[in-house]
């Protein structure tokens, strides 16, 4: 994919200090964390971790209680900001009895330079089920509407919460090439997942989270100098998160 993104300066996001509260338990725990244009950023954890939560506070969908996140040079959630944003939720049940071909053909008509919602069906191999409602599409079908709908505006940057979970190893791949021509087009790409060799296969910098802190982070080739990913994720963090 060519331009899918102008993106001035290195840095697309940075977070300080960041810390959320909800329900009188700590989710976010003092996080400090950027992610890079051109670069692939995975975030780890277990369940629990505060994976999406981070999400969610860098797409103004919630508030941080302390601390300051920057995203492509202005505060999160700003209309400057969230107009070059794409996100990938884990679910979007608000999109039940759209069709896929319909929903791309709406969200690229609120964007000035949005990709061809036909380049898009095709490259993530949509066309099968691009009439079908989504609701009756698999749960790897609606991962692939979703993963579409967060690119279709040419982000500069983009959030994939689990952008592979539930696909086959076919599409599993296709996501990954699709990822790294995010990357390669200068994109910067914030990506979570359980899946360590995906982690592996496209991050230039891994966070690893645990109970809302972080508790590692570096390249691949930083963290695995000594063990493997898996193991270094296994010594580090508790069964299930805390939140």
């Amino acid at each position: 994919m060519n331009r899918l993104a102008d993106v001035a300066g290195p840095t697309a996001l940075t977070l300080r200090g960041v810390s959320v509260r909800l329900g009188g338990r700590t989710v976010l725990d003092g996080l400090d964390l950027a992610a890079d244009a051109g670069q692939v950023t995975a975030v780890l954890g277990p369940n629990g971790a505060g994976k999406t939560t981070l999400v969610r506070c860098c797409t103004g969908l919630l508030e941080p209680t302390a601390g300051t996140i920057e995203v492509l040079g202005r505060p999160a959630g700003s209309p400057g900001a969230n107009d070059r944003v794409g996100l990938m939720p884990q679910s979007t049940g608000a999109w039940s009895g759209v069709r896929p071909r319909e929903l791309l053909e709406y969200l690229a008509s609120l964007y000035a330079e949005p990709l061809p919602p036909a380049t898009v069906i095709d490259q993530l191999g949509l066309t099968g089920f691009a009439a079908t409602a989504y609701r009756r599409l698999s749960g790897g079908q609606q991962q692939l509407v979703n993963l579409a709908g967060a690119i279709i505006g040419r982000p500069a940057l983009v959030f994939l919460d689990e952008p592979t979970a539930g696909l086959d190893p076919h599409a599993r791949r296709q996501v990954w090439q699709l990822i790294g021509g995010l990357r390669d087009a200068g994109v910067a790409v914030l990506l979570t997942t359980h899946a360590m060799d995906e982690a592996e296969q496209l991050a230039d910098r891994v966070h690893l989270l645990d109970g809302g802190r972080l508790v590692a982070s570096g390249t691949v080739a930083e963290l695995t100098a000594t063990t493997t990913l898996e193991d270094l994720f296994l010594s580090l963090t508790s069964p299930g998160g805390a939140t």
